[in-house]
């Protein structure tokens, strides 16, 4: 079979291209001087080696590795941190550069599309974010004029302690209705939550309710979804995680509707006062 001039020149420039690329490839990792880490498998990369503890299974990691080290998580390099002086370079010296956290589905459900400081990446959005948590919740004399309010919430605690003496009592359920209670009046301006259906008729959840919906969305906001790591297998929702998102987030925005619906009305019938 008689092979054509063009079609050799065509084979050595795909060779040639080939090799080069082979070549640069070789020589920017090289150059990158990645950190040590276990070789990844196929597609999977390194999530074979993380447990339903994560951070047990990187300090394991870490042992071996050492203080800095590269694993990859499905299609994506992930670099880790484990010491002090790796973290401070991390989150002090080079903060600006690590500041964004990459998308994720959590990111996407639970907190609006990245729109809360939690998840939103670093720049004019999050700085004005930030701005408005510290001048309205955290400011010195915002702290100051909500005393009034922890100072109610206390003697309420200490009244339902003594109502309870000789009782047993799960004490974490009592410090967890306490700080709901100072976190709702604060931020939404009066009790969203009750202890019961039929506490009020402006609760809207009881306290467990409220409760399990924080406890989910914590949970959620930090379990490792091959979804995040692994793109293609996303519309599988293998583990479940992106449908609980789902069904947290509808439960989420019926609570912020109402609180929503309720402080506008009551801002159109003062607007109504005044005319």
């Amino acid at each position: 079979m008689e092979v054509s001039p063009w079609e050799i020149i065509t084979l050595v420039c795909l060779a040639s291209v080939a090799l080069l690329t082979k070549t640069l490839f070789q020589q920017r990792h090289q150059s990158l001087k990645l950190p040590p880490g276990p070789k990844p498998w196929p597609i999977i990369g390194n999530l074979n080696l993380i447990s339903a503890l994560p951070h047990q299974s990187l300090h394991k990691l870490s042992q071996k590795y050492g203080p800095l080290m590269q694993l990859k998580f499905g299609s994506f390099p992930v670099v880790v941190a484990s010491s002090p002086e790796m973290a401070k370079q991390f989150l002090k010296t080079h903060d600006n550069i690590f500041a964004s956290r990459p998308p994720s589905a959590a990111g996407k459900y639970t907190t609006y599309n990245n729109s809360n400081i939690t998840w939103s990446p670093y720049g004019p959005y999050w700085r004005q974010g930030r701005k408005i948590f510290l001048s309205e919740l955290f400011s010195s004399k915002r702290l100051e004029s909500y005393e009034y309010i922890r100072a109610e919430e206390r003697l309420a605690f200490f009244s339902r302690l003594y109502v309870l003496s000789g009782k047993p009592i799960i004490l974490k359920d009592q410090l967890s209705r306490f700080t709901l209670s100072i976190i709702s009046r604060i931020v939404l301006g009066k009790k969203y939550v009750s202890d019961s259906k039929s506490d009020g008729e402006t609760s809207i959840v009881t306290l467990e309710e409220f409760q399990e919906m924080l406890d989910e969305l914590f949970l959620l906001n930090g379990v490792l979804n091959i979804g995040d790591w692994i793109p293609w297998l996303k519309f599988l929702d293998l583990q479940g995680y992106q449908k609980r998102m789902k069904d947290l987030k509808k439960k989420f925005d019926r609570f912020h509707d109402y609180v929503f619906y309720e402080h506008k009305a009551k801002a159109m019938k003062e607007d109504g006062k005044r005319i």
